[in-house]
């Protein structure tokens, strides 16, 4: 695991995957399994992650709003839903 400098904010990579950015505003960009990418969006303050303006990141990008994460049960389920999706494809590596 460390953290990097992307996306505007500070990531966190697992196996040299990214699982979570920091955003500044105090968001979260979220990498998740794309086939649960409409599924995700439907939690509150979920929604497509941009690269900027009608640009949107794809399936398995999401952007997770301030008010969403800021407590430790909000930030732990989207953090270990990331985890889920690197788990799957970095091959199960711890």
């Amino acid at each position: 695991m460390r953290e990097v400098s992307m996306f505007g904010g500070r990531s966190v990579m697992v196996n040299e995957k990214m699982i979570v950015s920091a955003l500044r505003d105090g968001g979260l960009l979220v990498r998740v399994d794309a086939d649960r990418h409409d599924e995700l969006l439907s939690r509150p303050g979920a929604m497509q992650a941009e690269m900027g303006p009608g640009r949107d990141m794809g399936p398995g990008w999401i952007e997770v709003s301030a008010d969403s994460v800021g407590g430790d049960e909000q930030l732990s389920s989207w953090v270990g839903m990331a985890m889920d999706h690197n788990r799957v494809v970095t091959g199960g590596r711890p």
